[in-house]
């Protein structure tokens, strides 16, 4: 029986809109690349989520990429409000889910940094029964290990989770603990196989 609905956030709950918000400071297409190129798409990027170097560090780092650049990535980084934007289903959604008797939890790749200066797209989390967001544990997905301390805290059975994220990698690492996965593609796509997963288990335990 499934008892628990984990939500990954970004991408999920809520748009990662890092793109509009770094072309918001009216950037020229060339300083938007190398800025790009020195943050989002670096390993660093992961260190912001993963919570074990400080928010400082982390932007030295973006800036030893590209110290000419110090100037905006300090501007962009001085308040991230603005990159985040709440999905319109993301409340009504939970509260269904939770009217329909399942605990909903995240499981999130996510910084203090977001969390703190975005507050007013996260307010689905009040609706939520709890859960992780990596800065927190100073673990990210698709470390097992954050799964695990998932399901320890809550104590949680794999089986009877279904845990639901846009990033395939996450999905499969889920899997391997025997929980069950779905990649998130839309709200109907998911509300859709969350429909007929029920209808295969319940078919399942008939035999």
């Amino acid at each position: 029986m499934i008892t628990t609905i984990i939500f990954d956030i970004g991408n999920v709950l809520v748009d990662f809109c890092w793109e509009p918000y770094f072309k918001s400071f009216g950037f020229s297409e060339e300083i938007f690349e190398r800025l790009s190129e020195a943050t989002v798409h670096t390993p660093d990027w992961a260190e912001l989520d993963r919570g074990v170097l400080t928010e400082e560090e982390v932007i030295q780092r973006f800036i030893r990429r590209a110290p000419e650049l110090e100037v905006e990535i300090r501007r962009v980084f001085e308040n991230v409000s603005g990159i985040l934007h709440l999905r319109d289903y993301a409340v009504s959604w939970i509260q269904r889910l939770k009217k329909e008797g399942y605990r909903v939890l995240v499981l999130s790749n996510f910084p203090e940094k977001m969390l703190r200066d975005c507050a007013e797209d996260m307010i689905f989390l009040k609706e939520t029964d709890g859960g992780i967001l990596s800065y927190q544990e100073k673990l990210i997905k698709p470390m097992p290990a954050i799964y695990w301390t998932l399901l320890d805290r809550y104590g949680l059975e794999a089986e009877e989770c279904v845990f639901i994220d846009d990033t395939p990698v996450n999905i499969e690492a889920a899997r391997r603990l025997g929980i069950h996965g779905i990649i998130f593609e839309s709200q109907d796509q998911v509300e859709k196989e969350l429909a007929q997963f029920f209808i295969d288990r319940f078919e399942v335990l008939k035999l």
